[in-house]
């Protein structure tokens, strides 16, 4: 049985079976979940080890999923280190709010979310593609991938806030229905103690 392992349409004439089918090493941190506040500036890291060549270049892709169906492309890195924004981000608003960074030696990327809203809760993805020459040719050797959550504390505070609302407000209604019992019951034994008195008074009346 032959197995092949293909990254970026590169034959198997060009590289070696073991090139072909190893794949970079991508891991991001903090994972696989991070909890922060609104309005917080969140850092995510994007770590890469494993190339092909010291001297292929990488391309770094950061990409939103608010859910697991849609998926988002972000902001990218080229390989020659220029930063481009896509979609709704290219919007001046998130330009300013969204960094990415290159650091130690370019095996380590890092990625800057200012001032964090509801809306910027769901995962994160980090894709990485190793990029080399061959025969004067930009070709992609090898990809890696790798993924975050960010949660947002408000929600859960909000949410712990809403179930003890509802239990204070069960709760004062509860003391309402009480008190409406009880003062029915207060009510009742005054009127049967006025009845008592005044079968009383009819009774003394009459023997006399």
């Amino acid at each position: 049985m032959v197995l092949l392992c293909l990254y970026g349409g590169l034959s198997p004439s060009f590289l070696s079976f073991t090139d072909v089918c190893e794949a970079l090493n991508v891991t991001v941190s903090p994972g696989p979940t991070v909890q922060y506040s609104e309005g917080d500036n969140a850092t995510l890291y994007c770590h890469i080890s494993q190339k092909r060549k010291t001297d292929n270049l990488l391309a770094v892709r950061w990409v939103f999923a608010a859910s697991p169906t849609q998926e988002h492309l972000m902001i990218k890195m080229t390989k020659f280190g220029s930063v481009q924004y896509y979609g709704n981000y290219t919007h001046h608003f998130h330009k300013q709010r969204l960094h990415l960074l290159k650091e130690k030696h370019g095996t380590m990327y890092k990625f800057l979310i200012l001032s964090l809203q509801q809306t910027d809760q769901g995962h994160y993805i980090c894709k990485v593609q190793e990029i080399g020459k061959h025969r004067n040719k930009w070709t992609a050797w090898s990809n890696g991938t790798a993924a975050t959550e960010i949660r947002g504390k408000r929600l859960l505070i909000s949410t712990s806030a809403a179930t003890l609302t509802i239990i204070c407000a069960w709760f004062s209604d509860l003391y309402v229905y009480a008190v409406f019992v009880c003062s029915i019951g207060i009510i009742s034994v005054l009127l049967f103690t006025l009845v008592i008195l005044c079968q009383s008074l009819l009774n003394r009346r009459r023997s006399t």
